[in-house]
């Protein structure tokens, strides 16, 4: 079975709630198999924290409907208990065009408006009705006491075919206050299943991009048994545990990978600085014959050995924009590499560690890869949203014409573009022109801002592995 912890809104503590829940499981010896609506990292290297397993995202506007389906299928079976969590307001998606990558959900229950729009699609919602899942809705009753029936109502009426399982109190003042939430919901019959107090005590700090990541918060242990005692105490296990049990689902095979040949060696970079990679994504590079080496661009003073492709991750190198420039002999080897033809891929913050700076917030220059002949500039402005990206030339991952679809989540600019952008973009839910993006040196380094998911284009790290086979036999 398991839920969906689902919220009325963003910020009313999806996280802590599913925290809590996951690591109270762990700590009674139950394993549980966690997910994550929606593109992020972050929240996935929290669950993987607490459960010791790889969090599962589940977007159908970076993979499919059907790519969903089966994610959450395989590897749900793989543990006693599963549990997701959600994104924003339960009904909040984007209200996409019906282009071709949506063709095959037109007209399957999805919301859609006069203009033909999805209006949910890649929701909470959304998910919960692929899965066929109950949704847990986590209500924040801090300004509110009778009026929480209204809104348990709400959710509950709005889409007749989202199941909804119960509801959980967040931030509730006191027994009179939780009295008062009790007496409104009692008419709607909606379970209660947890009731969670004002903490005052146990927080995650954040910073520009959101919740900093698990690596940088020395003290995340003692937080995460805080949760496991809320955990503990706040939730109506008798009614939880059997909605969280898995169970066998019936899901179409995934599709046939050839037998890998000779296997390559794939540096990937994973310290503080670069973090954020789709654990899908690594999975089909091993799957397709990739050996995976991790390294640290912050603290390891050369490449690994016998490596024949690179992998940069998105993350923060501005935040540790000093110690990567202070560590220059790694600079120089990735510099190296790349320039005698390394395939190499770059995502976000591994596009910055390319450039020739980063200019950090405070204006101060810090000296990077070099490769890219331009500089990453810190700013306020926060660019953020799906993608649809159309190659504009052949490149390390894709061919001329081939549509791709992505994420873009940064603070950052580039103070001059490349005379050979990789794609042409849009914006997912519209035919916006966005522009030109991304950076593509002689057919051995992708470079681009937009994050790629590649669970339903498997031809990507097919090409990629090629190129490093390629590069093997050239050296």
């Amino acid at each position: 079975m398991s839920v969906i912890i689902a919220g009325e809104r963003s910020g009313v503590g999806k996280t802590t709630v599913t925290l809590a829940l996951l690591a109270s499981l762990c700590r009674r010896d139950r394993p549980v198999q966690s997910f994550k609506v929606g593109p992020d990292y972050i929240d996935p290297m929290f669950h993987q924290h607490v459960t010791n397993r790889a969090c599962r995202n589940l977007d159908p506007v970076l993979t499919s409907e059907a790519y969903v389906q089966q994610c959450f299928a395989r590897h749900s079976q793989l543990s006693e208990y599963a549990l997701v969590e959600g994104v924003m307001g339960l009904f909040d998606g984007i209200s996409s065009l019906v282009i071709s990558h949506l063709s095959s959900v037109k007209n399957r229950g999805q919301r859609t408006n006069d203009k033909g729009q999805i209006t949910d699609f890649a929701s909470t919602a959304h998910i919960a009705r692929l899965l066929d899942l109950p949704v847990v809705l986590v209500i924040d009753c801090s300004r509110l006491s009778g009026s929480v029936a209204a809104i348990a109502h709400g959710y509950q009426s709005f889409d007749p075919r989202i199941k909804m399982a119960g509801v959980v109190l967040n931030r509730v003042g006191s027994d009179r206050h939780l009295s008062l939430l009790k007496n409104s919901l009692e008419p709607l019959q909606l379970p209660i299943l947890g009731v969670l107090r004002r903490q005052d005590n146990i927080s995650i700090p954040d910073r520009h991009l959101g919740l900093i990541p698990t690596a940088e918060l020395p003290q995340l242990d003692a937080v995460i048994n805080c949760l496991a005692d809320l955990g503990d105490t706040c939730f109506d296990w008798q009614s939880l545990l059997p909605l969280l049990k898995s169970k066998p689902l019936s899901i179409s095979p995934s599709p046939h990978l050839p037998t890998p040949y000779s296997p390559v060696r794939i540096a990937i970079a994973r310290d503080r600085a670069f973090n954020f990679y789709y654990q899908d994504n690594l999975d089909l590079l091993q799957q397709l014959g990739a050996e995976l080496v991790y390294w640290s661009p912050l603290v390891d003073a050369e490449l690994p050995k016998d490596i024949q492709g690179m992998y940069f991750g998105g993350g923060f190198p501005e935040v540790f924009a000093q110690q990567l420039a202070e560590n220059i002999t790694a600079r120089d080897a990735v510099k190296i590499a790349i320039l005698k033809g390394m395939p190499t891929i770059a995502e976000c913050g591994g596009l910055m560690y390319l450039c020739e700076q980063i200019i950090d917030f405070e204006g101060k220059s810090w000296s990077m890869v070099g490769v890219l002949p331009t500089s990453a500039v810190m700013g306020g402005r926060l660019t953020l949203g799906y993608r649809r990206a159309v190659a504009l030339q052949n490149n390390l991952l894709v061919k001329a014409g081939q549509t791709i679809y992505g994420h873009e989540f940064h603070r950052s600019r580039l103070i001059s573009t490349s005379s050979q952008p990789l794609f042409e973009t849009y914006r997912y839910d519209c035919e916006e022109n966005l522009g030109c993006e991304g950076w593509g040196l002689p057919m051995n380094v992708y470079a681009s801002y937009v994050h790629l998911h590649w669970g339903e284009s498997v031809e990507i790290p097919q090409h990629f592995i090629k190129q490093c086979r390629s590069y093997s036999s050239l050296r």
